[in-house]
């Protein structure tokens, strides 16, 4: 049972940093464009404003390239940093927890995409097409097939 559910878990990584990536991609459409129920009491976020519509530039940009896996850590990096910032920033001070702040979802987007950074994009992602010595690709031997090192 632990052999095939670990052999299973960079595609598991990837639908989970898939699933990821749209969630946030759609937040910073929301704020940017006015779609899916437009930013938090409808509308957009004006341009150039601070923090939102960077908060929001991030969201998009990052969103889409954690969910194509591409630059998946250096995006989940940048992604996690700013979610972190949005919880201190603008849901802490109110009150501590976040059920009280309202910073649910910064809270939950911060460690995700921290967990993104540690574990790459696993399968299904555009970093394993042009990784470097193998460093996220999957690197399970074939079934009946020992691995040789040097």
């Amino acid at each position: 049972m632990t052999g095939r559910l670990n052999s299973a878990q960079p595609y598991v990584l990837g639908l989970f940093r898939i699933v990821i990536g749209l969630l946030f991609a759609c937040h910073g459409a929301a704020s940017l464009f006015g779609v899916l129920g437009g930013a938090q009491g409808g509308g957009t976020v004006p341009a150039g404003t601070w923090p939102g519509w960077y908060a929001a530039v991030i969201q998009l940009v990052g969103g889409g390239l954690v969910l194509i896996g591409l630059g998946t850590r250096l995006a989940a990096f940048i992604a996690s940093g700013s979610m972190a910032y949005a919880y201190f920033k603008v849901h802490q001070p109110s009150a501590l927890w976040p059920m009280e702040n309202g910073g649910e979802a910064s809270v939950l987007f911060c460690w995700t995409m921290l967990l993104l950074v540690f574990t790459g994009s696993g399968a299904l992602g555009l970093d394993r097409l042009f990784a470097r010595g193998g460093e996220d690709r999957v690197t399970e031997p074939a079934p009946g097939r020992e691995t040789v090192t040097a």
